[in-house]
């Protein structure tokens, strides 16, 4: 299963700061990488390792470094399936108003405001700006109260002013909900990440939140932007491109069937309609990545 528990994610600073950084060199539990969103923007690099980058409706396999900043309320997987040898990743979650609304307003910071509304689509940075910016993220942890806010001002002005990156999420797909929808989204989530593997009918998972079908798509579609079906075929492409992957030797075939697709042909349109191209061409990219 790629996911457990998606939700609305509460974070919490430690006491007297801004900013909750978060640091780990072990392999990371997947029960911990579940599909979530939270209004807080997320900075995350990992300095060596190997997974799959799911941010909104955006689909990729890594097997190096990775320097993401992921905006508010946009929907993401955990990343990293297997730290490698001396890897690290960290995390850093903050409000795009953590020094106070009236700082985020100066003209100072309009650049990193605009970096802020960028990232609503999920930002990619390239190799130049991971060498300058990673270990500059890594030894956040070394700094505490000021030091580490200036040492983060410093990180994202630099990030404001590079043109060396990749946005990930042309369509866009962030939940603008309030606590109450959240709650609804969230189980609706879960109940895909259980069961998508078979057929979920609209009468099904209506009644999951109490609602009649019509009222239902009306509601998922204003929620998300996307119908119901498009989100379940995207996280059955989402298993499918980790099953693809993988060094097992699994036919194309039996991963459509596992993936919860009964039909190939609609297996092969939709996969290519979400990622671009074939699932053959996929696996043969990823080998050569892995290679």
């Amino acid at each position: 299963m790629i996911s457990k528990k998606p939700t609305l994610k509460k974070l919490s600073p430690s006491f007297g700061s801004s900013l909750l950084v978060n640091q780990h060199i072990k392999k990371v539990d997947k029960n911990d990488a579940y599909w979530h969103f939270h209004p807080e923007l997320e900075l995350v690099y990992v300095n060596k390792g190997q997974g799959k980058t799911h941010i909104g409706n955006h689909l990729s396999y890594f097997n190096n470094s990775q320097l993401i900043l992921i905006g508010s309320n946009l929907p993401h997987n955990g990343f990293t399936d297997r730290l490698t040898a001396n890897g690290m990743e960290t995390t850093i979650h903050f409000k795009s108003d953590f020094l106070g609304k009236d700082f985020a307003d100066i003209p100072e910071m309009s650049s990193v405001m605009a970096l802020f509304h960028r990232a609503k689509k999920g930002i990619r940075f390239h190799v130049e700006t991971k060498k300058i910016i990673g270990p500059k993220i890594d030894n956040l942890t070394e700094y505490a109260g000021l030091e580490r806010v200036l040492k983060f001002l410093e990180i994202l002005n630099f990030l404001s002013h590079t043109d060396d990156y990749s946005l990930l999420n042309a369509d866009g797909f962030a939940f603008e909900a309030d606590a109450q929808d959240s709650a609804k989204i969230a189980t609706i989530i879960k109940h895909v990440n259980t069961n998508f593997q078979s057929h979920i009918s609209l009468d099904e998972i209506a009644d999951k939140v109490s609602m009649t079908v019509p009222a239902f798509c009306r509601y998922f579609k204003k929620a998300t932007g996307k119908t119901f079906t498009q989100v379940v075929n995207e996280y059955r492409v989402v298993h499918a491109t980790k099953l693809l992957s993988e060094e097992s030797q699994m036919s194309i075939t039996d991963i459509c069937f596992e993936c919860g697709f009964n039909n190939f042909s609609h297996f092969n349109k939709t996969f290519n309609e979400i990622t671009g191209k074939s699932a053959s061409n996929y696996r043969k990219e990823i080998k050569l990545i892995i290679e």
